[in-house]
């Protein structure tokens, strides 16, 4: 077995100690009034990264083909989790999707992306010849992943589950599913989000104040215009370290979604680029690795995490700029959430074993 990637393992822990170091100058402020704590958000997520790098480092020597034989028990513990949830689950921000454990909080719908990963990665592995029949090849993996879907939707959490299904869209698109089909099933996608607007004024709110922020500048646009806010006045260098305005009670709890806005307005145009281009590295290291692994499942699987984590990052920077509506996805690495930041470098442990079995 070779040695493990080290430039992808080392990129992965600066990101993440950036992100410590971020979360608790956007959270100090909030975190000192709410809690007379200003390190109350920041130890809570000093704890998660401790685990998640002990648990990145223990993953990578563990044999990334275990997952081929235990997908199944790991699947259905994820999907027992995420139901149990639904029933006894702690409610925070309108969503039930947290199991809460003192000041913690675990959500398990973070575990089943990676769950549904390790099995469709699995599943593709073993219907490579029928990946063309649409009936027998690819309709059951997508009723199962609308099954999770609309689980996830009873939280509800919309981010949290696009971001699942894309993942498992574009392993059928890396498995050789005909190109056609997609343009069919986007068009039925479409049909679902306009149906679920519709179905939960909230959503419909969060997309008139996409088209037009200011329309409501003190209810449902409050939190575009704030982060606009931040990004702005950024230039080249930002305020510095702490220097941000916005976190004084104007950017709502700007440590989660929104952390991108104050780190563009504390480092500015250079503090985007090295984040963007750090980004970019392990992304860019990552797709080596699934490109150079000779056996299908781990490039399945390489490729699924990658891609997962990839649109999941552009989705919250996507949101942050104003481009897209309001979704209330975390960005990796980066963002208050441990959940988040658990299963990201636990995801990253798998493709680092993956680069220990290449040639």
């Amino acid at each position: 077995m070779k040695k493990m990637n080290l430039n992808l393992f080392i990129s992965c822990i600066i990101l993440s100690l950036f992100g410590l170091l971020m979360v608790y100058s956007s959270s100090s402020i909030w975190a000192e009034y709410k809690f007379n704590d200003p390190f109350k958000y920041v130890k809570n997520q000093g704890l998660f990264l401790i685990v998640g790098i002990i648990a990145m480092y223990m993953i990578s020597k563990i044999d990334y083909r275990k997952y081929y034989r235990y997908s199944n028990k790991i699947f259905a513990t994820c999907f027992t989790l995420i139901v149990l949830v639904l029933i006894v689950g702690t409610e925070r921000n309108g969503s039930k999707s947290w199991f809460g454990i003192g000041s913690f909080g675990i959500q398990p719908s973070e575990f089943m992306k990676l769950s549904m990963i390790i099995f469709t990665s699995k599943y593709l592995y073993n219907n490579r010849k029928d990946i063309n029949n649409i009936k027998k090849g690819v309709i059951p993996i997508l009723l199962l992943t609308i099954v999770i879907f609309g689980l996830i939707m009873l939280q509800p959490d919309f981010g949290t589950g696009v971001i699942l299904v894309m993942g498992v869209i574009g392993l059928l698109f890396v498995g050789g599913v005909d190109l056609k089909f997609f343009f069919k099933i986007g068009f039925v996608g479409i049909i679902g989000i306009i149906g679920l607007i519709a179905i939960a004024p909230y959503r419909l709110k969060r997309i008139l104040s996409f088209l037009n922020p200011w329309s409501d500048p003190l209810g449902s646009g409050f939190q575009i215009i704030q982060s606009l806010y931040a990004i702005g006045p950024g230039g080249l260098f930002g305020y510095g370290l702490g220097g941000s305005r916005q976190k004084h009670f104007y950017l709502p709890e700007p440590q989660t979604d929104f952390i991108f806005s104050i780190i563009s307005e504390e480092f500015g145009f250079m503090g985007v680029l090295i984040v963007s281009g750090l980004f970019c590295f392990i992304i860019y290291n990552a797709i080596k690795i699934a490109l150079n692994c000779n056996d299908l499942f781990g490039k399945y699987l390489a490729f699924g995490i990658i891609f997962m984590l990839s649109f999941q990052a552009i989705l919250n920077l996507c949101v942050v700029i104003g481009l897209i509506p309001v979704t209330g996805v975390t960005l990796p690495f980066l963002s208050y959430g441990g959940s988040s930041l658990l299963i990201t470098l636990i995801e990253m442990g798998i493709i680092l074993n993956i680069s220990r079995h290449q040639n």
